[in-house]
């Protein structure tokens, strides 16, 4: 797949994400797109809460991974 292909698939699926992610006074934030991986930074709530990790790899991985098959990996930053 082409770079910029991955990219707009990775910045599609994000703005799907990211309603249910203000909904809780959160947001994220893409830090680098390096296919076939994600940079990203949890912002607000989401940053300091102990649910993060499982919101990243539970939520946005499994739902990168979902929509784009050869997704690799999602990097917290």
């Amino acid at each position: 797949m082409a770079g910029s292909d991955f990219e707009s698939k990775v910045k599609e699926v994000i703005e799907k994400i990211r309603p249910a992610l203000q909904m809780d006074g959160g947001d994220i934030e893409i830090v680098a797109i390096e296919p076939p991986n994600l940079k990203v930074r949890l912002k607000g709530a989401c940053h300091c809460c102990p649910s993060a990790s499982y919101t990243l790899y539970h939520g946005v991985y499994a739902e990168l991974k979902r929509s784009i098959p050869e997704f690799g990996e999602l990097i917290a930053v």
